[in-house]
């Protein structure tokens, strides 16, 4: 060596040629060995991530669909119930305008009986006046016939006989 610390001569020029092939051979190998697993397993990685992404996709449908299906049985629901309670208070309005003409029909009934016990009652009132009149005239009558009719006894008689029956009117 002449002091140089570079220099392109031949032997330099085959230690490079040397080291790039040995580059190129290393570049190769590690590619064969390296490149294609780990390749591999970021493919299948991908899959992976892609097979997951497209069963939470179809769960997300499924669970869409599922909550389709409950909002509308709801709102059946919703239906149903509001048609159960209008049915209910149509019943419950039928029930109280039957009890309400029952009460009605029984209270006239009872008027009717009440005006029919009070005309009977009046009835019987008037036929025990009325028999009562009948006798007082007759007691009267016989006292008439018993005593004597003088003027003064005449008017005596009357008059018991019309306070009489004004007590018993």
């Amino acid at each position: 060596m002449d002091g140089r610390i570079f220099a392109l001569d031949q032997q330099t020029l085959i230690s490079i040629a040397i080291q790039l092939l040995n580059a190129c051979v290393l570049a190769v190998v590690l590619t064969y060995l390296l490149y294609k697993p780990v390749r591999k397993f970021l493919k299948q990685r991908a899959d992976g991530i892609k097979s997951q992404l497209d069963r939470a996709q179809d769960d997300a449908e499924a669970a869409e669909k599922l909550k389709a299906f409950y909002d509308q049985r709801l709102e059946e629901i919703e239906l149903e119930r509001a048609g159960i309670l209008e049915e209910a208070q149509r019943h419950a309005a039928e029930k109280a305008q039957r009890m309400l003409g029952d009460a009605d029909g029984e209270i006239a009934a009872k008027k009717e009986r009440a005006a029919a016990d009070i005309q009977a009652r009046r009835e019987r009132a008037n036929e025990e006046n009325r028999l009562q009149i009948i006798e007082t005239a007759s007691a009267m009558a016989g006292r008439i016939v018993a005593s004597s009719l003088d003027g003064d006894t005449h008017d005596r008689l009357f008059d018991e006989t019309l306070a009489a029956l004004e007590e018993a009117l």
